[in-house]
């Protein structure tokens, strides 16, 4: 049974960033050091920090002595009230938000300073998408799928930005919905990833030459999702898997080539332990020891 595994899984720049930042504090015990949410979407490595010291806080009111303590912002960004908010409570931050989610605050800012309205192409829940809701205020309004524009009034003015993990496809569907509605004055800025959109296309790759795939990733993981989504429409036998201990031997059984492809928040050693894995599994059902 062949194995490919993709050239592009595993962590993106902005997560690498960010997990080098927490690790290293953790490493440090320089204080209390708490992340605003999980660090990145995989529970794993999330477990691991914590086993460091690093703690996890959905709100800073959690934070304890807030004046020895650390927030860390991780690579999804937060709204402007949340820097204000530890600013006044005395907590220091640093900050992992992804360079290219920061890009997306500074266009968001722009165009609100200009009275535009801002549609946002992404998920309402993801940390992502609250946080660049959070900075367009009032003139924000989140786009999931191209038929909720028929429930949104739209301004004169529209510019268009995008989750960084959106696929390339959805956000071409809702920019040909509101072009086809003939506002006056449109602006769109692509603002998905790279990495992100390099991985799609190499997923589609991947899902047309095998015979089964593997997706490696946290549940929760937008990006992850969105690649077995891509895969699962061309080779259904595709399986999203966290870990290694979730595969099972009956999936490979009569497969020639198996495909691997991992999210932007999945670590290498989950990946090598799923090949390991998957190796032994070939050599069993090729009556190999």
């Amino acid at each position: 049974m062949e194995i490919v595994l993709g050239k592009y899984g595993g962590f993106c720049f902005g997560v690498k960033r960010a997990i080098q930042l927490a690790f290293e504090k953790g490493e440090r015990h320089d204080g209390s050091i708490y992340t605003l949410g999980p660090i990145i979407h995989n529970p794993q490595v999330v477990e691991k920090l914590d086993s460091l010291g690093v703690r996890e806080v959905s709100d800073l009111d959690e934070v304890a002595n807030p004046s020895e303590s650390a927030v860390i912002i991780r690579s999804h960004g937060v709204g402007p009230q949340v820097y204000d908010r530890a600013l006044a409570m005395g907590v220091a931050v640093e900050d992992a938000t992804c360079p290219y989610v920061k890009r997306i605050h500074s266009i968001v800012t722009d165009l609100v300073a200009q009275e535009y309205q801002v549609l946002i192409v992404g998920e309402p829940d993801h940390p992502e998408v609250v946080a660049i809701k959070a900075y367009a205020g009032e003139h924000g309004v989140v786009v999931e799928h191209p038929s909720d524009l028929e429930s949104i009034k739209l301004a004169r003015k529209t510019g268009v930005v995008a989750q960084t993990t959106q696929s390339q496809e959805k956000l071409q569907q809702v920019v040909s919905a509101l072009l086809a509605k003939r506002n006056s004055e449109v602006r769109i800025f692509n603002t998905i990833c790279d990495a992100t959109d390099v991985r799609q296309k190499e997923a589609v790759e991947i899902a047309s030459g095998s015979d089964v795939v593997l997706v490696i990733g946290g549940r929760k993981s937008g990006n992850t999702n969105r690649l077995a989504e891509i895969c699962i429409g061309i080779q259904p036998d595709t399986y999203h898997i966290e870990t290694a201990a979730e595969l099972q031997t009956e999936w490979f059984r009569g497969k020639q080539r198996v495909g691997i492809t991992a999210g932007a928040s999945t670590p290498d050693y989950l990946i090598s332990e799923v090949i390991e894995v998957l190796q032994r599994i070939s050599r069993e059902n090729s009556g190999k020891t």
